[in-house]
């Protein structure tokens, strides 16, 4: 596969996402560079997120309503998150027990090749407060 071009799309993509604290929608992301004067268009921006989530620059999970989010990613090898659904706050966490489990469960039911998706969504103390 061949490595996806550095367009002024890309990279105004890029940009925007590292600026954001959590994990953001595409919708919101659009909204932002459009606020700051851009002309980008909506799917531009999914397909822009899509790469870098392809190209591990962008963390991607589905929320609990089902709808994907993104955020600049931080830790470049296989993690974790822990996110607060109020305030969308995100804490990136060691795979190590999540991978120790995964291969315990696989085996006692006889799976192999096991892959996953796990983040954990709370409420950060900022936000109980």
């Amino acid at each position: 596969m061949q490595p996806k071009r550095n367009t002024w799309q890309r990279e105004a993509v890029r940009s925007a996402l590292a600026e954001r604290e959590g994990f953001v929608s595409a919708q919101e992301l659009h909204q932002a560079l459009r606020d700051g004067g851009s002309t980008i268009g909506l799917a531009t921006v999914y397909r822009a997120l899509g790469g870098l989530a392809d190209s591990g620059e962008a963390d991607s999970l589905q929320s609990p309503d089902g709808e994907n989010l993104f955020r600049s990613c931080e830790t470049p090898t296989h993690h974790h998150h822990l996110i607060c659904r109020s305030c969308g706050a995100t804490r990136e966490l060691s795979a190590a027990v999540v991978e120790e489990w995964t291969r315990r469960v696989g085996a006692e039911h006889g799976f192999t090749e096991i892959e996953h998706v796990v983040d954990l969504f709370g409420i950060c103390a900022d936000c109980r407060a």
